[in-house]
């Protein structure tokens, strides 16, 4: 087994470190247009962070199985050498992205995520705000295993991505010079990712990277200020309604589900799949009465 730092927990001091130094900023040079910080808010989502650390303890047991099981199973072995190691971390961003961009249009994938959307706040404590449900995200990093990646290999890939995007949660960061920008996912990307405005919704995917957007056509720069939060808001800091609300939505939806194909689109559509509604039959012509005998039919002036 490779042996490969935990990047997650080396950075825990200095994900406490920025945190301090950001609200201490906020406190000092406030800006009246940003979200800013809320005591409730920063709360719930330290508070889902700590959940997610241990519930992905839990669901790490069966997923590593599997992906050790197919390790085995593939001839192919990717050495991790100094080398393969940035190729890794490149693949990974590519699935990286497609995990996220599926997460956002297959509604209990959704389910999943909305969890880390569901803040109105946008600041360093909202990258700690992490689902409990994360066994959704395995299936997309299969090919890496197949390919030769080993589980403990993805795993240090994974955990680097996470810690990259905690600092793109911020707004006390403007734009950055263009080749950044160009190239890497940064705060300003990430805050058009968090906003509920209709013209970013479903934008800008990247994990550390912010080409796959360029190339795959979900790129959208940031133009108005975002307002972030989720189109339809839930309005509750409780934890615990947080990591299952979209779960529970999907439960009374099927609940009233008047067919298969419903059902299907309520789990499998996107988060704001409707059934469609059968088009109203357009009222007939009412027919034209035929002309009494008794009534003589006037010609029409020449």
């Amino acid at each position: 087994m490779p042996n490969l730092p935990d990047v997650v927990l080396w950075s825990i001091p200095a994900f406490v470190l920025l945190t301090v130094v950001e609200m201490v900023s906020v406190r000092i040079h406030p800006d009246e247009d940003a979200a800013g910080y809320e005591t409730k808010d920063a709360a719930t989502s330290v508070g889902m962070g700590l959940g997610s650390m241990a519930f992905d303890f839990l669901w790490k047991i069966p997923i590593l199985a599997v992906y050790t099981a197919m390790y085995e199973l593939t001839p192919l072995r990717v050495p991790v050498l100094w080398w393969t190691v940035p190729l890794m971390l490149l693949a990974q961003d590519f699935f990286y992205y497609w995990s996220h961009r599926g997460h956002h249009v297959i509604r209990i994938l959704w389910a999943c995520h909305v969890v880390h959307h569901s803040s109105e706040k946008f600041n360093l404590t909202t990258a700690l705000r992490q689902p409990w449900t994360t066994w959704t995200v395995w299936p997309f990093y299969v090919p890496l295993i197949a390919l030769g990646v080993h589980p403990a290999a993805l795993a240090f890939c994974s955990s680097a991505s996470l810690v990259y995007q905690f600092w793109i949660h911020t707004e006390r960061i403007d734009k950055l010079p263009r080749p950044i920008e160009s190239v890497l996912n940064t705060p300003s990307h990430h805050r058009v990712h968090h906003a509920s405005q209709g013209g970013y919704l479903d934008r800008n995917f990247g994990g550390i990277l912010i080409v796959w957007d360029r190339l795959f056509g979900s790129f959208v720069p940031e133009t108005d200020r975002p307002v972030y939060g989720l189109t339809k808001n839930i309005d509750t800091y409780n934890p615990l309604r947080v990591a299952t609300h979209e779960y529970a939505a999907i439960v009374r939806d099927l609940r009233t589900a008047e067919s298969w194909r419903e059902r299907a689109g309520r789990v499998f559509g996107g988060p704001g799949w409707q059934p469609a509604t059968p088009a109203p039959t357009p009222a007939s012509a009412p027919a034209r009465p035929a002309a009494s005998p008794e009534t003589p039919v006037t010609e029409p002036a020449a």
